[in-house]
């Protein structure tokens, strides 16, 4: 219940937020929601019923949904499409350093002085960082008196796109583009592989394995490793092999996930090493689409809309987080582990399906979005 409330609001409050990260300052935006997603994990911390743990941390979801969409504002306002693949890679990994860090803090905190305290600092932590950004973030380099990245880069098709409406920018940058539905669909089945891996695999590991669950934690620590070189690799290879395109990126390592399930699934041998290499694997080609399918909607669409975009797909990948917990129980139950792992590649080969028409869509060409709205000034 608690973690299907935090799966719930973070979903609606990414596209909510998205919608609203296009209209306001991401320096307040941004700041507002990271000092309430620590002033409500204080709050969890000095609950005691699973009523309000449900409620406290479902507000929790929904002020860290504030992060993500203003992030994707900052990156298509400060950095040329040529580059921002690996910038968009740089921030993508602070998912990976934010897991590993907030496991060794709260698990320290809680040891010394309690649970509770494992959600106390990292919340003041958060309105510490909070109030940081309110001081030193800015939105825009015009802001700033300098060119915007446009004329700076030379990519400036988008500077005579007049401005437009919240509402006629969603539609039209956004519930109107055929190429970012597929993003969001392919993010759901992303999503639902990721959360998969994430909460089941130790459970795997202990069960159909027979490790002890010390064996089984440190095999699946590599996954939030091989995420971090993952999202590095995946920016760097669109930009550079691949110039701009995000597509086949996206269904390299989308297909990259499916072998990966395979092997996990039909290694016969209990191998430490060789499944820790396995979960290293999964997690490098998971968080490379991560990224990359949330920065091609934020391209695909305009720069008035990168966040409602970003959060458009954002709200498909976390209903898809939210299948795997639940449903994937009840298929566990009823299929055991043959059925999970052929759902997780069933999930790899739809993804593949849905990228593939993205495949030659390149970064440094107007966007379907951008294209009609520069038509629509002729």
């Amino acid at each position: 219940l608690v973690a299907s409330a935090l799966s719930i609001t973070y979903a609606f409050s990414k596209f909510f937020s998205g919608v609203i990260a296009d209209r306001s300052n991401p320096r307040f935006f941004m700041a507002i929601g990271l000092i309430m997603t620590g002033v409500v994990n204080i709050l969890f911390g000095m609950g005691s019923s699973i009523l309000f743990f449900a409620i406290v941390w479902g507000l929790n979801g929904f002020f860290q949904g504030f992060g993500a969409p203003p992030c994707a504002r900052l990156m298509v306002h400060w950095y040329a499409k040529s580059e921002r693949g690996r910038w968009w890679a740089a921030w993508n990994t602070a998912h990976n350093i934010g897991g590993w860090g907030i496991a060794i803090l709260a698990a320290y905190c809680a040891d010394h002085w309690g649970w509770r305290y494992g959600l106390y600092v990292p919340g003041a932590l958060c309105i510490v960082g909070g109030l940081f950004l309110m001081e030193r973030l800015r939105d825009t380099p015009e802001s700033l008196g300098l060119p915007s990245v446009e004329r700076f880069s030379g990519e400036a098709h988008e500077e005579t796109v007049a401005k437009l409406g919240a509402r006629e920018a969603l539609y039209r940058y956004v519930l109107a583009n055929p190429l970012i539905w597929l993003s969001a669909f392919s993010y759901f089945f992303l999503y639902i592989m990721r959360t998969a891996v994430n909460d089941w695999t130790l459970l795997y590991f202990v069960k159909e394995k027979g490790y002890s669950k010390t064996a089984a934690g440190v095999c699946v620590s590599w996954f939030e490793i091989g995420g971090f070189f993952g999202s590095l690799a995946a920016g760097f290879l669109s930009d550079g092999i691949f110039r701009g395109r995000r597509g086949p990126v996206n269904a390299i390592f989308m297909a990259g996930i499916g072998v990966t399930m395979l092997a996990l699934w039909t290694f016969p041998q209990s191998s430490p090493l060789v499944d820790s290499l396995l979960v290293f694997a999964s997690g490098f080609f998971i968080f490379g689409p991560q990224l990359l399918i949330g920065m091609a909607a934020a391209e695909l669409a305009h720069k008035q809309a990168a966040g409602a975009a970003t959060g458009f797909a954002g709200f498909f990948g976390y209903l898809g987080s939210a299948v795997a917990g639940y449903p994937v129980g009840k298929i566990l139950m009823h299929l055991g582990w043959d059925g999970f792992f052929m759902g997780l590649i069933a999930c790899s080969g739809i993804g593949v399906l849905l990228l593939l028409p993205m495949w030659g869509v390149r970064t440094g060409e107007a966007s379907p979005g951008e294209a009609e709205a520069n038509a629509a000034l002729v």
